[in-house]
């Protein structure tokens, strides 16, 4: 494989469970919710799954294990967020913290033997797979890798400003109390909103110990639940652009690997930074300008009737 099919593969295999976090994040935060936890509960689903996998034998029952340990993490700042109107950035920042020293002590106890599990292989797709410099890239990775994608390109779909749930979410977001007096059940959509992003979340992380790994590490995700945030935004709340930023993060991380073969000499730790800096120009406005929802992290409180 030449040095740049190298690069393609490592960018879309790192890129996958940053565009299936993302997908669900936008979901999310169209409906006016932050959810900063993102890489809590990836890192939570990363354990989960890993402890579910080497406890069975399965890596499918590891993915069920991964989902509802991320969707447990979502149900709480769901109450936190809109139920409890608790500040959302704080909330996300400290869920991060908690799953991080969690994970950490836990993988302390559980894998004491090493830390290997049982993963998913590699699936080449005939033919396609052996298309020049794409051809692996897309077409040879693991059966849930595909899941992701096809989960990322789902919620796309089905949230886009085309459908009646893409209208509804994107009303939510930018005006709640409007929203609420033409009928649109808020609290409960919000709630559905961050429970999506905790389904998303939680392949992802999934994704990173199953699917990439085969095992669990400390800080497995290294921030890749920021991200997948910093993506919404450079993507300007819209899905392709936010996919396609998730495609340049992960080939920005792949860079530090292939640098070697493509002649790139530089150190390694700027090669290690490069994906932040670029998050760090995206959310500085550099990419263009952006509009947030209106109603990004502002809590709902319905009116009194008079």
């Amino acid at each position: 494989m030449s040095a740049i099919g190298e690069l393609l593969d490592g960018g879309v295999r790192l890129a996958i469970p940053l565009a299936v976090a993302s997908a669900g994040e936008l979901v999310s935060e169209r409906a006016g919710v932050l959810n900063l936890s993102v890489d809590g509960m990836m890192l939570t689903a990363a354990f989960a799954g890993a402890v579910g996998a080497h406890t069975t034998g399965s890596a499918v029952a590891g993915v069920l294990c991964a989902l509802v340990a991320a969707l447990l993490v979502a149900l709480i700042q769901a109450v936190l967020s809109v139920t409890l109107r608790a500040d959302q950035i704080v909330t996300g920042i400290a869920a991060n913290a908690l799953a991080l020293g969690a994970t950490t002590y836990g993988a302390r106890l559980y894998f004491t033997e090493g830390r290997a599990v049982p993963g998913f292989d590699r699936l080449a797709i005939p033919v396609l797979s052996d298309i020049p410099v794409v051809g692996r890239a897309l077409f040879a990775q693991t059966a849930l890798g595909y899941l992701a994608v096809a989960l990322a390109v789902l919620l796309a779909v089905v949230f886009s400003h085309r459908t009646g749930w893409g209208l509804a979410i994107s009303a939510i977001g930018e005006d709640a109390l409007t929203a609420d007096r033409s009928g649109l059940p808020v609290k409960a959509f919000r709630y559905a909103a961050v429970l999506i992003t905790g389904a998303a979340s939680g392949l992802a992380g999934a994704h990173l110990a199953l699917a990439d790994v085969h095992a669990f590490t400390d800080n497995i995700t290294a921030g890749a639940g920021y991200l997948a945030v910093v993506a919404v935004i450079a993507g300007k709340w819209r899905p392709w652009p936010t996919l396609l930023a998730c495609l340049l993060f992960g080939i920005a991380q792949a860079l530090q690997f292939a640098a070697p073969a493509l002649g790139i000499h530089v150190p390694t730790a700027v090669l290690v930074m490069s994906p932040y800096l670029l998050a760090v120009l995206a959310v500085s406005g550099l990419v263009g300008a952006s509009r947030a929802p209106a109603g990004l992290t502002q809590p709902f409180l319905r009116e009194a009737k008079a």
